[in-house]
């Protein structure tokens, strides 16, 4: 394999994300320039390729340089592809799919490690989406919100309301399950990630209905704030979909949101996701 030239990240706000420049997906990648990817998504949790034309198969091969995947428990893969699960809303709806702010299924044991997103067909205008660093929404918590939250356990579900309605608008996406089928897990509501040991709030409005122990009314108050406090703008980037725009994220230390203003167009993404540790 020949040598590749080293790559630029270009940040993309001050809390997280960055434009990685001069790496052709579609290419074979070698081990300096797939170190220095992983490095890259370390340091800005979020990265975004631009200009990139790259097939399902490429899709599937680049995802696997940096893990094993796994799949989506509600949504049927590409035919040929399973891997990989289309993120679609149809011109008729009203509803995006995962359209509130949330990490991917941390109502699994396992929650994924992250995922690779691929922009398929977009609407002319809207569709970005909206990224918040988990780091930084512990690190400005007071000392003493800190010390209460440490030792506490939170109870993490599929089936809160308002998530389980953006899963089941677009008829035409052939479920695995029933979308309203309910998973459960338990995870520390702060995290230490297990690549950098650095400390992160690890609880999102999507999925999180109580802390262990306490009864969803008697955890409310506290999670209320949490939920408001860790998607402050200045904790967050924003991305702009492109034709030919990747984005790789790291699900253990980033929450998203995908803006849904583009009622009346179709908006197409693909997903890979991949596997991660039991949060600790």
């Amino acid at each position: 394999m020949v040598k590749q030239k080293p790559f630029s990240a270009i940040p993309l706000a001050g809390a997280l994300g960055a434009e990685i420049h001069g790496v052709d997906l579609a290419k074979p990648l070698d081990r300096q320039t797939v170190s220095g990817l992983r490095q890259a998504l370390l340091d800005h949790l979020v990265l975004v390729f631009r200009g990139q034309s790259i097939t399902p198969a490429q899709h599937l091969a680049f995802a696997k340089l940096f893990g094993d995947i796994v799949p989506y428990p509600y949504v049927q893969g590409l035919e040929g592809h399973p891997e990989i699960i289309p993120v679609v809303k149809l011109e008729h709806e009203i509803v995006n799919f995962g359209g509130l702010w949330h990490a991917d299924t941390t109502y699994l044991e396992h929650p994924p490690m992250g995922s690779i997103l691929v922009a398929r067909e977009l609407p002319p205008y809207g569709g970005d989406t909206l990224f918040a660093n988990m780091y930084l929404a512990y690190d400005s918590l007071s000392t003493g919100m800190k010390k209460m939250l440490g030792g506490l356990i939170a109870v993490n579900s599929s089936a809160k309301k308002a998530v389980t309605a953006t899963r089941v608008v677009n008829k035409e996406s052939k479920a695995k399950e029933d979308p309203t089928t309910p998973r459960e897990a338990e995870h520390p509501v702060v995290r230490t990630h297990p690549e950098t040991y650095r400390k992160l709030l690890y609880v999102n409005g999507a999925h999180t209905v109580s802390f262990k122990g306490q009864r969803a009314e008697e955890s409310a108050p506290v999670l209320k704030y949490l939920f408001q406090h860790q998607t402050k703008p200045k904790f967050t980037c924003r991305v702009q979909w492109q034709p030919g725009t990747i984005v790789f994220l790291d699900n253990r230390c980033v929450q998203h949101n995908p803006v849904n203003d583009y009622h009346g167009f179709k908006r197409v993404l693909h997903r890979i996701t991949l596997a991660g540790d039991r949060p600790a």
